[in-house]
């Protein structure tokens, strides 16, 4: 299935310019499909993307998200030097920012052979696998989304976000993973909803920089 897919890095982007950039991608694959659905003599396929980037610092909001979990003002935010959208994939409060590696896989799960659980198990298994390359012992947490440390104890804190959206079993938005990342910007939310569990990143954890490129193409590796 690797063939299939192109692997792309944005760089430093800008969330909005992201944002749009996606949803253009992920309509035309939801278009091809379209056009195929009405011809099945129509083999044509739209290329599908592994895309990588970071974001200057911004919160976002999902679908289900609650309103309060942003715990700071607009005032606040210009202060940070942080801005806040709300968007249209699933999950509570998150927050991107530079340091950090945010993935966002435009994919038709259907030609793929991919339930939507699937995808989500996929994505966290490919971060599992790249931590533990780092001797990064992580695992899922039973009734959260996203790769924890220490799930089962006394200390568990999230590595890496997960919120999706997928249509026509095209998808869109992805995952953010804790590298090099600023952590003080998390405690001005809720994130992911939580109030109980923490945040950490690779760097605070390994307690030294690690390099970003690397661990970028790590996941593109071990993704399927």
């Amino acid at each position: 299935m690797k063939n299939k897919i192109i692997y792309t890095d944005w760089g430093l982007i800008d969330y909005q310019v992201a944002w749009e950039k996606q949803k253009i991608l992920f309509d035309e694959l939801i278009a091809c499909k379209t056009s195929v659905d009405k011809s099945k003599s129509d083999k044509k396929r739209v290329s599908q993307r592994f895309i990588v980037c970071e974001h200057p610092h911004v919160y976002t909001l999902g679908r289900s998200g609650k309103a309060h979990n942003m715990l700071v003002n607009k005032a606040f935010l210009q202060k940070i030097n942080a801005t806040f959208y709300n968007i249209d994939r699933g999950g509570d409060i998150t927050y991107h920012g530079p340091g950090q590696i945010v993935g966002y896989p435009v994919l038709d799960l259907e030609q793929l052979k991919l339930s939507v659980k699937d995808y989500v198990h996929c994505i966290e298994g490919a971060i599992i696998c790249t931590l533990s390359d780092y001797n990064i012992a992580s695992s899922r947490l039973v009734g959260a989304t996203g790769v924890w440390l220490d799930a089962g104890g006394t200390n568990p804190r999230k590595i890496c976000a997960i919120g999706v959206r997928v249509s026509r079993y095209v998808t869109m938005h992805g995952f953010a993973l804790n590298v090099n990342t600023d952590l003080s910007y998390f405690s001005h939310i809720n994130p992911c909803g939580f109030v109980d569990k923490g945040v950490t990143s690779m760097s605070k954890e390994l307690r030294q920089t690690v390099d970003m490129e690397e661990v970028k193409r790590k996941i593109f590796g071990y993704f399927f």
